[in-house]
């Protein structure tokens, strides 16, 4: 299978086989802040050490240095970045300077009109949470906020009608009873993609969307791509003994978090959230330094990787030792 056809716009057989250190960067996210007015039951937050707002020349200086090595595409998340206070900026400086995709991975509670702001501002791609397909379990996924649901459906029906909008679906415990609903009813809305996740290893969400209608499997890529690889023994996370032990997406892709002593960059932003160390300090040398990370580590020996590395990013690695 060709990786372009996963339908992840950032993968393809051309970039696995010429990642290099030297090649441009095609998926890079910025941490900005760590607050949040949701408290998302599957939700753990970012490490003591990475809690607050990255200073404003901070951001912007991260954004010049993977700007000089071609950055492709983008994306800004927190916490909730639309609480960051000069998120509209930094979003200029990469329109500016030619950055093709410009995400931001909100939870869709802010005001219609600042949405409109950032996509004036260069925008082109809003990643939305949306864990149901009700008010009582929508509100309920979000730490019980009364009326947020209702808020967030009328924000994506609005901006889908905009610009690119895929919803992410985290299902576990508290709303699989809905979660073949919920895709049906994230449809509806006109989204462009629907991106179901199972919390940790909860893949009984994807058994049960596997009897989804076939035109909206044939719709939604990704979600027929993870439950066909269900149905073939391959879970959304976790590697298995015959997929390669290194890490190649590091050398074009990173994520970055703000840290006490600077900036730090890390193998991928599942690695981050999971509580894995990072390579290094973001600075000139940070491609080199995750060269030499790549070459001189074992994702099999890792239990971070082992255990979280999503599915696409093994398919990747998977292709570029082929």
């Amino acid at each position: 299978m060709k990786l372009e056809d996963i339908g992840f716009y950032t993968l393809s057989d051309e970039r696995a086989i010429n990642s290099s250190v030297n090649s441009p960067l095609w998926r890079c996210e910025l941490i900005l802040n760590s607050s949040c007015n949701f408290k998302c039951p599957y939700c753990r937050g970012l490490k003591e050490e990475y809690l607050g707002n990255i200073p404003f020349e901070e951001a912007k200086e991260c954004l010049d240095l993977w700007i000089k090595q071609g950055l492709k595409n983008v994306r800004f998340s927190g916490g909730e970045p639309t609480l960051y206070p000069r998120l509209i900026e930094l979003i200029r400086i990469c329109k500016d300077n030619n950055v093709s995709r410009i995400a931001v991975s909100t939870n869709g509670s802010n005001k219609l009109e600042f949405y409109k702001e950032l996509i004036d501002a260069g925008v082109n791609d809003f990643s939305i949470s949306l864990d149901g397909c009700c008010s009582s379990v929508g509100d309920k996924m979000a730490g019980n906020i009364p009326g947020v649901w209702n808020k967030i459906i009328a924000n994506i029906k609005e901006l889908s009608k905009l610009t690119y909008v895929s919803v992410g679906m985290v299902f576990d415990e508290n709303n699989i009873h809905q979660c073949y609903d919920s895709v049906l009813f994230a449809d509806s809305l006109g989204v462009s993609d629907i991106r179901v996740i199972p919390s940790a290893q909860y893949n009984q969400a994807l058994l049960k969307l596997s009897q989804l209608p076939k035109e909206i499997l044939t719709k939604y890529k990704i979600l027929n791509y993870r439950i066909e690889n269900l149905k073939h023994g391959k879970h959304v996370r976790g590697m298995k003994p015959c997929n390669s032990n290194k890490c190649k997406l590091v050398l074009d892709d990173m994520a970055v978090a703000g840290g006490k002593n600077g900036l730090k960059h890390f193998p991928c932003i599942i690695y981050l959230r999971e509580g894995g160390k990072p390579i290094g300090n973001v600075s000139d040398n940070m491609r080199n330094e995750r060269d030499l990370w790549m070459k001189n580590h074992n994702s099999h020996e890792d239990p971070i990787c082992s255990k979280n590395c999503l599915d696409v990013c093994i398919a990747f690695n998977d292709k570029k030792d082929n």
